[in-house]
């Protein structure tokens, strides 16, 4: 296999050099030296009246376009994230029955104390005393 040649043409896709001519450069064109004009320092209170119109033109233009993206943009759902591996969907499925027996518990533990406070305020009420 013949080795390929850095800047050859014969590969598809690359395009010959330019043949560029040193004669067909235009001269170079005398420029015009001016001095700009001197500016002062401060603003006039046209400049600043102007500037201060743009600036608020500005920020009403920031306004409505942050008005615009948050009514067009969807409120966030929490999507629940797809098991990855044998360990995540045995997490997710220990996490299932923890949260289950804790609900559990709670509701029998709120029951009793329910209870409690029922025959509590039954006794109370009613004169029964301790035995």
């Amino acid at each position: 296999m013949a080795k390929r040649v850095r800047g050859s043409t014969s590969r598809p896709g690359q395009r010959p050099p330019l043949q560029r001519q040193a004669s067909t450069r235009p001269a170079a064109l005398p420029v015009a030296v001016t001095t700009p004009a001197v500016r002062p320092d401060e603003l006039t209170d046209e400049e600043e009246a102007r500037a201060a119109e743009l600036e608020a033109a500005i920020v009403a233009e920031e306004r409505q376009a942050e008005a615009a993206t948050r009514r067009s943009r969807p409120a966030r759902t929490v999507e629940p994230a797809a098991p990855q591996s044998v360990l995540d969907i045995s997490a997710a499925e220990e996490y299932a029955y923890v949260a289950r027996d804790v609900r559990r518990i709670t509701i029998v533990g709120g029951s009793l104390i329910l209870i409690l406070l029922a025959l509590w305020a039954i006794a109370h009420f009613t004169g029964l005393g301790p035995l």
